[in-house]
């Protein structure tokens, strides 16, 4: 043990003496590795800690205060005991000393065998012996840093001290200006808060202590290192001043003054301030304050130039109304609602006859503020405001007056609805039934567009108000937006009436079915009459399309609606579009409203039953007999359309497949999938409605386009279903899928093969091996299929790929179509909505396992094909993340800059869009290039502006010397003939004109 007293004096001679810091890490490994303990530390510190010169006990102190940092955890109760006794002693000592002991304190506060009583007596001696605000910024967050530690670990001591304790932390806190520190004292105070202290008489100075810092006024410093914003700042007050009611009498005045303020920010944070703290209080708290409340709050509204302002002002007026509600059965809680509403309905009731004026709007806003804050309150409201609205309309004769009124009532019942407990609460409105519909009614019937568009949004927020419509109401209502939609030609109107027609679709569907389908559907297939009003019955046809889908949402409606728009299509499929009773426009317009349904309408399985069962099997078959009439050269009906815009056809129905792969049970797209796979494979056409085909036919074999193409309809069925699903005769349909995408001469047929069989393999199981075909059609899409997966066959078509690059003829195509499709995003069939396997950070993978190659391939192809190599580290580059590209170019900026030199203006385009990050911190090379003038001489625009904008962001570097050359250089594309290059031409000179000069950059 004597060895040890010696090491332990020699680390405090050398550390107190010799000023080497590091042996505290010294003593504190001994205490650690049991060499000595803490006691025997302390006792080889006694002539340190005796010395007549302050700084050397502080030292001593210091030491012993670096190895409890390290070591408080290991601590005894009694070691604990002990040194407490020791800092608070030297708590007395020269003020020198002071900072180390509070580092000890704090670090003591940390220990888990604190003695009972020890935390007390800490608190006690630093409140008595330290002036804490005298103290150096890091001493005094010492100090806030023991009462939290203390707070979270001896709670029930503290508040035995009573009101000392907050009293002895109001000193301590008093002047407090740091925002670090201020962060500490605000979360002390709001413990103190919100745990129940005893605040006792001190709760006035705990207020002021605090209050004084509102409203928060604090910019960090450029480049802060401690990352303290005003709104932490802001946020941690303002759970000190809203969390105690006793806080009322004094907080509630202070935001009365501050929102007399000129300054913007503390007007918003007092208005915010209000809505927090009187969701804490009762009406008794805020009943003597409701004048001067109201008075600001109006102000704000009426006066301000700040839609935050307003927002935040209408919701403080509507949490303090919702206050005076919470108590209303109360014995004087009903008479401060009332008396408050007064205020309100007297200073604002009266705008609302003066539709024609600006205060109309701010007066409706704030009394539906307070209407929405509670069922009492939207009573009194709209039993005062309602009738005169009313009696306004009816007697006011401009459309834009009441349509003005209408959009008022409209949001007081939007106002009403967010105030209501659930949705069967009788509605406020009731007694206004019989009016309020009268009013909509006859807005429905002006011939004015705005209040027919006001008058169905007003229809659809009383339809959700729960009984307020009758059943009579509901077909009245239907009866208007049916004629609406047959004979109002504007847009706009016809997407209201849609809109609207839809939300009454939700929650009557039954109505809806037996009144608005029927009209519409003996509409659509009514005989056009003259010619000249050819175009206007094609567009009350589109009209009624788009309203079949709005409706379409429950599945009960789907189930009618659907039939109607199958039925237009095999209308179409029999030669009526050619005697043009539908238009392309038309059959065009039902297949994307076949796809908004799909997308919209409720996840049953009664819609999924009537779409895999009913609407799938119909789509394949018209387009199936669409493709049959093609080959044998037919140009009738729905078969002219598709010949004629086959892929946007196609892709249509493929959509509405994909919408439905996320319903339950599985069962439906299962069975869907097997059907296809049979239609394609075995031509089992058994399962089709209309079922005239020929008997086994080859769809994925033979030379017929028109047949062929209906692949992407296969693609559609088995490529979006889950992984978990198993595809029936998997392998067989991966032979026929392979074999037509390299044998098929029709590229819309080839690519969905490829696309097919690329979706296929990459949900194929781990381990299952497949033979991929390495054609240069199907080698890019099995290539992204294998390498989203991570594949380990994915380096055998990569390879095939690289190899590719040096051919004559398939080189251009390899690079800009192949290495641009691995690194894009799939729209179709390779992406997670279609439960493909998509593993993190695919590209950043490829680019790093294959830039070796590529630039190794550069080097040694001969000129005449190093552009190809050029356009694949374009395409790829371009497609990384840009914290990737800044990482990277830097080492491939010779090559990119090659790129530019070439002849292809599609490498131009992608390898400025690669550029532009690395501009952030160009490298020496880039600023020497713009020595070449090519650089203003792309020919496309789009290449042109981008080269300018590059140009631009380089004049923020140091590139003084080509100021004079690159101004001469941007006089060329100053008159450019195309006005987006002459504007980006005109910014990137000016930027470079401000450099060097006075003021400038």
């Amino acid at each position: 043990m004597a060895a040890d007293s010696t090491l332990a004096l020699s680390l405090v001679e050398e550390f107190v003496s010799g000023l080497q810091d590091s042996k505290a890490k010294d003593a504190a490994k001994g205490v650690k590795d049991g060499k000595f303990t803490v006691l025997q530390l302390v006792e080889a510190l006694g002539s340190s800690l005796t010395s007549s010169q302050p700084h050397t006990r502080a030292r001593g102190v210091l030491l012993l205060s670096e190895v409890l940092q390290e070591c408080y955890r290991d601590l005894t109760e009694r070691e604990v005991e002990v040194l407490i006794a020791f800092y608070e002693n030297r708590l007395k000592d020269h003020y020198v000393v002071t900072p180390p002991v509070l580092k000890g304190l704090k670090e003591l506060t940390k220990c888990t065998n604190l003695p009972p009583g020890s935390a007390v007596s800490m608190l006690r001696s630093v409140f008595q012996d330290i002036h804490v605000q005298s103290l150096m910024l890091s001493e005094r967050a010492c100090v806030y840093s023991m009462l939290i530690n203390i707070m979270e670990t001896r709670e029930a001591e503290l508040k035995g001290l009573g009101a000392d304790f907050v009293f002895g932390f109001v000193q301590s806190m008093d002047g407090e200006r740091d925002p670090r520190n201020l962060l500490l004292a605000f979360q002390i105070a709001k413990n103190l808060i919100h745990r129940g202290y005893e605040l006792g008489k001190f709760t006035e100075e705990l207020f002021e202590v605090t209050s004084c810092y509102f409203p928060i006024d604090f910019s960090p410093p450029p480049n802060d290192p401690h990352g303290i914003t005003r709104e932490e700042l802001v946020q941690a007050l303002r759970a000190v001043l809203t969390g105690t009611p006793n806080f009322a009498e004094f907080l509630l005045p202070l935001l009365i003054e501050k929102l007399d303020s000129d300054v913007q920010s503390a007007k918003l944070d007092s208005l915010q301030t209000l809505a927090a703290c009187v969701s804490q209080y009762e009406h008794k708290h805020v009943a003597e304050f409701l004048q001067g409340l109201w008075t600001a709050v109006r102000r704000e509204v009426f006066q301000t130039s700040s839609e935050r302002i307003e927002s935040a002002g209408l919701a403080a007026l509507t949490a303090l109304t919702s206050c005076l509600s919470r108590s209303v059965l109360s014995s004087d809680s009903e008479d401060s609602l009332s008396t408050f509403l007064d205020f309100i309905l007297t200073d604002c009731k009266h705008h609302l006859c003066e539709p024609d004026l600006k205060l109309v709007w701010p007066s409706a806003k704030l009394l539906q503020a307070a209407c929405s804050a509670s069922t009492s309150a939207s009573h009194i409201i709209t039993a005062a405001v309602m009738p005169s609205l009313l009696e306004q309309y009816n007697n006011r004769a401009q459309c834009s007056h009441r349509r003005t009124l209408l959009e008022v009532v409209q949001r007081f019942i939007h106002s009403v609805k967010n105030c209501q407990s659930s949705d069967n609460d009788e509605s406020v409105f009731l007694a206004f039934r019989e009016s309020l519909c009268g009013v909509v009614f006859s807005a429905l019937s002006e011939n004015n567009s705005s209040l027919q568009i006001t008058a169905t949004s007003v229809l659809t927020s009383l339809a959700q108000q729960a009984g307020l419509l009758l059943e009579s109401d509901i077909e009245l209502a239907l009866d208007h937006l049916t004629r609406l939609l047959l004979i109002e030609e504007d847009d706009r109107v016809s997407l209201a009436v849609a809109e609207c027609a839809g939300a009454l679709a939700q929650l009557h569907p039954a109505l809806v079915i037996s009144k608005l389908i029927p009209r519409l559907k003996n509409e659509m297939y009514t005989d056009q009459g003259e010619a000249s009003e050819l175009h206007s019955h094609h567009a009350v046809r589109q009209r009624c399309l788009s309203a079949l889908a709005a409706v379409s949402i429950q599945p009960s409606v789907v189930q009618e609606s659907t039939p109607v728009l199958l039925e237009v299509l095999r209308s179409a499929h029999t030669g009526n579009l050619a005697k043009k009773i539908f238009s392309v426009d038309e059959v065009v317009l039902t297949c994307r409203s076949l796809q908004r349904i799909a997308e919209q309408v409720q996840d049953t399985e009664e819609a999924g039953r009537c779409f895999h069962n009913i609407i799938i099997p119909h789509l394949l078959s018209l387009a199936l007999q669409a493709a049959l009439q093609g080959e044998k050269g037919s140009v009738k009906g729905l078969t002219s359309f598709i010949l004629r815009h086959q892929n946007s056809f196609n892709l249509n129905l493929l959509s509405i497949t994909y919408e439905l792969t996320d319903f339950h049970p599985l069962s439906p797209e299962a069975t869907t999938a097997s059907r296809a796979v049979s239609l394609f494979l075995d031509g089992d056409v058994s399962f089709l409605p209309d079922n005239s085909f020929p008997s086994h036919m080859q769809l994925l074999k033979g030379d017929s386009w028109s047949l062929s193409r209906l692949v992407c309809l296969l693609m559609g069925s088995v490529c979006s279903l889950p992984r978990s699903v198993e595809v029936p005769q998997i392998d067989k349909l991966l032979s026929a899928l392979e074999e037509m995408s390299c044998t098929c001469s029709h590229p819309l047929s080839y690519t969905s093969a490829a696309k097919c069989f690329a979706g296929l393999v990459n949900k194929k199981p781990q381990g299952q091996f497949v033979s991929y075909s390495l054609d240069s059609c199907a080698c890019p899409q099995v290539s992204k299929a294998l390498l989203l997966r991570y594949h380990p066959l994915f380096t055998t078509l990569t390879d095939k790929l690289f190899s590719l690059l040096d051919d004559a003829g398939l080189g251009p195509m390899a690079a800009a179509d192949g290495f641009s499709l691995l690194m894009s995003d799939s729209t179709d069939v390779l992406n997670r909505a279609c439960h493909a396997d998509v593993r993190i950070m695919y590209r950043q993978r490829f680019f790093s396992e294959n830039k070796a190659k590529l630039v190794q391939g550069f080097n040694a192809a001969p000129q005449e094909k190093k552009p190809n190599y050029l356009k694949a580290l374009s395409n790829i580059v371009n497609k990384l993340p840009k914290q990737v590209q800044v990482t990277e170019l830097p080492a491939l900026l010779s090559l990119l800059l090659e790129a530019l030199s070439g002849p292809d203006q599609d490498i131009h385009l992608t390898t400025l869009s690669c550029l532009e990050p690395v501009l952030v911190n160009p490298p020496q090379v880039l600023i020497h290039s713009l020595n070449d003038d090519s650089v203003f001489s792309f020919t496309l625009q789009s290449v042109r502006i981008a080269s300018l904008s590059c140009i631009s962001a380089l004049s923020y570097f140091p590139v003084l010397p080509f100021r004079a050359r690159v101004l001469r250089a941007l006089a060329k594309p100053l008159d450019d003939k195309k006005r987006l290059v002459r504007r980006e031409a005109v910014q990137a000179r000016a930027q470079w004109f401000l450099l060097g000069s006075p003021g400038g950059r």
